[in-house]
C-alpha cells in the first residue's frame, strides 16, 4: 500500500490512514513525504548552490517550526510529543550542517532523502501511540540503482527479504517511497513521483497480491479532472493502457511503476484516501476493448525537425539522427518521417540546445517549443476501420503538429501547440465520451 504526499500530509490525514491498514493481512506501507516537503528541499538545496547559506538557513528553520507545529497536533501525550519533537530536530540538525561547508553535488539528495525518513518515523510513532504494532523498514537497507540508475531487482529482492526476515511477527511494516542507494552505496533516488515506483518493485519482487497506489483521486480519469469538467472514473485498465496515460500525462501514476508490476502480473489497485470504499481503477494483463477510453496531456515538449536531401533513398540516416540524441541520453516521444524529413519531439530541454546544433551536420534543424503531446487511449489496433473520426472532428479547428498511430494498438497520439490544449482536451471529452464538459477556470 503506498500513499502519497496528499495522504500524509497532515495530522488528520495520517490518522485517516490508521483504519486502512488495520486489518488481518500483512502488508508494506510505502509513504511518501508530506505534501510540500520535496518542494521545500529542492529550494533549500537551490540555495545552498547558490552560496545563499543565510536564506537557506531561514529555510530549514521555517520548516523545522512547521514540523514541530505538525507534532504538536499528531500525538496526544507528552511522551510521545517528545519523541516527536526530537525526531525533528535530528533531522532538521542534520540538513542546517550542511550550511556550515561546502555543498557539492552529492550532498543534494541525502538533502532530498530527509522527507519520507520524516513522515515514516512520524506515523510508525503515531502507530506507537495508539497500541498498534508496527515495524519500521529503512528502504536504503534494500533499494538500490544500478549505474543506469535501473532498478537492483536482484539486490532489491536479495536485501528486501532479509529485512523481512527481522520482523516475522509484524503484519504492518512501515518504509519510504522514492529514496535509494546509487551502485556506490551513495543515497539517491527514483526521481520525483518515486514512491509509486517502489511500491511496484516491491510488490514484484515479493509476488504481492495487489500492489494499492492511493492518492486524493478515485483512480485514472477519462479525461484530466484539472482543466475538465465532468469527468469518469476507468474501472479496469490494461498495463498497456495505464502505462500509455501514465507516461503522456495522468498524474495519478507514475510512468516507471507500471513495468514491474506487469512482468510479475500482480494487479495495480488506484484508490482515494478520501473516499476509501471507492474501488477505484484496477490494472490488470487485460481489460475490455473500448473504441476511446481516456486521454491525457503531456506538457513541456519540444519538437525537432531535421530536412536533408540526404535521407532520400538512404540508409543509416536515422541511425546517425538516433545516435546524437543517444551521447546526451535524451529519450524520444513521438517520431514521424518521410523521404527527405524527419520530426521527433522531447520532453526533456535541458540538451536542446546542443542536439539542434549537432543535428545541424546532417540538414537543415527547426526548434519548436511550447507544444503538448495528447494521448488518446482505446482501440487502435491496425486491422480496426472507422476508429478514428471522432478524433478529428473534435480537433477540427485546432492545428496538429505531429500525427502517431499504429505504434501501439492502445493509442494516438498528436502535438499541438499547448495555448490550445484546454480547448483539445475539452472538445475531445464531448466528441469522445458524450459528455458535455466545461474547462474549470479560475476566476
Amino acid at each position: 500500500m503506498k500513499f502519497g504526499g496528499t495522504s500524509v500530509g497532515s495530522p488528520e490525514r495520517m490518522r485517516a490512514l490508521i483504519p486502512l491498514i488495520t486489518d488481518d493481512d500483512r502488508k508494506i506501507v510505502v509513504l511518501s513525504a508530506m505534501s510540500g516537503t520535496t518542494n521545500n528541499l529542492v529550494e533549500i538545496n537551490d540555495l545552498l548552490y547558490a552560496g545563499n547559506t543565510d536564506q537557506a538557513s531561514q529555510k530549514i528553520e521555517e520548516m523545522r517550526s512547521l514540523y514541530h507545529t505538525v507534532v504538536e497536533d499528531l500525538y496526544s501525550s507528552g511522551s510521545f510529543k517528545k519523541q516527536g519533537h526530537e525526531l525533528i530536530d535530528s533531522h532538521f540538525d542534520y540538513i542546517r550542517n550542511f550550511t556550515l561547508r561546502i555543498f557539492t553535488k552529492l550532498q543534494e539528495k541525502a538533502i532530498l532523502s530527509q522527507g519520507e525518513l520524516i513522515s515514516t518515523s512520524l506515523f510508525h510513532i503515531l502507530l506507537s501511540e495508539k497500541g498498534i504494532s508496527s515495524a519500521l523498514m529503512p528502504a536504503l537497507n534494500y533499494m538500490r540503482i544500478d549505474k543506469d540508475g535501473e532498478p537492483d531487482l536482484f539486490y532489491i529482492e536479495e536485501k528486501l527479504k532479509q529485512e523481512l526476515d527481522n520482523h516475522p511477527s509484524e503484519n504492518i511494516i512501515i518504509t519510504q517511497g522514492y529514496i535509494c542507494r546509487n551502485a556506490f552505496g551513495e543515497v539517491d533516488n527514483l526521481k520525483r513521483g518515486g514512491s509509486d515506483f517502489s511500491a511496484s518493485l516491491i510488490g514484484a519482487v515479493l509476488d504481492v497480491d495487489e500492489i494499492q497506489i492511493w492518492t486524493d483521486i478515485s483512480g485514472f480519469h477519462n479525461n484530466d479532472p484539472r482543466f475538465v469538467k465532468n469527468t469518469s472514473v476507468i474501472r479496469e485498465l490494461s498495463f498497456d493502457e495505464a502505462a500509455e496515460l501514465a507516461y503522456f500525462g495522468a498524474k495519478i501514476l507514475h510512468p516507471s511503476s507500471v513495468n514491474p508490476a506487469r512482468l510479475r502480473n500482480i494487479p495495480v489497485r488506484l484508490k482515494n484516501t478520501m473516499e476509501p470504499k471507492d474501488e477505484g481503477t484496477v490494472i490488470t494483463s487485460s481489460s475490455i476493448l473500448l473504441d476511446y477510453k481516456a486521454v491525457a496531456a503531456k506538457d513541456g515538449i519540444s519538437v525537432i525537425r531535421i530536412r536533408s536531401d540526404r535521407m532520400l533513398m538512404a540508409y543509416g540516416f536515422l541511425r546517425k539522427v538516433f545516435e546524437i540524441f543517444e551521447a546526451f541520453k535524451t529519450p524520444i516521444d513521438m517520431i514521424t518521417t518521410s523521404e527527405v524529413a524527419v520530426s521527433i519531439t522531447i520532453d526533456n530541454p535541458q540538451h536542446l540546445n546542443q542536439i539542434a546544433r549537432d543535428l545541424r551536420t546532417l540538414g537543415s534543424v527547426e526548434v519548436e517549443e511550447n507544444q503538448t503531446i495528447i494521448c488518446i487511449v482505446g482501440d487502435f489496433r491496425t486491422e480496426r476501420t472507422g476508429s478514428a473520426p471522432e478524433i478529428f472532428e473534435a480537433l477540427n479547428k485546432i492545428p496538429l503538429k505531429m500525427i502517431s498511430y499504429g505504434g501501439s494498438p492502445n493509442s494516438l497520439s498528436l502535438l499541438i501547440d499547448t495555448k490550445d490544449k484546454l480547448n483539445a482536451l475539452t472538445s475531445l471529452s464531448e466528441h469522445l465520451f458524450n459528455q458535455a464538459n466545461d474547462i474549470q477556470r479560475d476566476n
